[in-house]
């Protein structure tokens, strides 16, 4: 482990998810309703994301497997920081695992993460930053809000997608240390904001060699047609 982190906090909450009737159009089901576990919990790399085992935890469930999960969406985690800045936005408290992660953070600064930094989580588990999460409709009927979607992709605050690089067993209360971080600098939060607002900029993504595919190929074919 690294005894030098550049930065470092803990799993406030880990978060699971069961199967659960959602009205919205799609598959009927989702497992966005996580809840606290006071349990460890096995993460390893659940491949595609159609046709893989979809989320990286062990025992969590995901419904919309077209949109959520594989490899890079394995795990998901969001800030308590950040939940206690949409409490007062809000007015009313907010609960981990409300958003659907399986780590709520404690200490990590997630906005400024950048995209492609590794994380140790406790002894075994090592993490690396993906994307940030694009909210759907799904995400809005949970969270009961006018104009959620919106919202919360206004605020940048998207919380963090992680791939697993190494497998394990995750703790309630783990220490988490960021142990290497991109030269690039470029943040989830900004990476987040050229992808849904600021089209001219999609290629500064391409630096990020974490990026995943699926979002690497379709920054590519915008480009190669804007140039045309």
């Amino acid at each position: 482990m690294n005894n030098n982190p550049l930065n470092s906090g803990t799993v406030l909450s880990l978060n699971m998810g069961g199967s659960e009737a959602t009205p919205v159009r799609g598959p009927g089901v989702t497992g966005i309703g996580k809840r606290p576990v006071d349990h460890p919990v096995t993460v390893r790399r659940p491949g595609p994301k159609t046709t893989g085992l979809h989320s990286g935890v062990i025992g969590d469930f995901i419904g919309d497997t077209k949109h959520h999960g594989g490899d890079d969406q394995a795990v998901y985690a969001y800030a308590a920081e950040d939940y206690d800045w949409w409490s007062a936005e809000l007015g009313r408290p907010l609960e981990p695992g409300l958003f659907g992660e399986n780590l709520t953070t404690r200490g990590l600064n997630l906005f400024d993460a950048v995209l492609g930094e590794k994380w140790q989580v406790g002894d075994e588990v090592v993490l690396e930053t993906t994307f940030g999460r694009v909210p759907c409709t799904t995400f809005q009927n949970r969270m009961g809000e006018p104009r959620w979607i919106k919202r919360f992709a206004a605020s940048n605050r998207t919380g963090a997608y992680l791939r697993i690089l190494q497998e394990g067993s995750i703790s309630p209360g783990a220490r988490i240390e960021v142990i290497d971080r991109p030269a690039h600098g470029l943040t989830l939060s900004e990476a987040f904001r050229i992808y849904m607002h600021a089209p001219a900029e999609l290629p500064r993504l391409l630096v990020a060699d974490a990026l995943p595919p699926s979002i690497r190929t379709k920054i590519e074919s915008r480009s190669s047609t804007a140039a045309r």
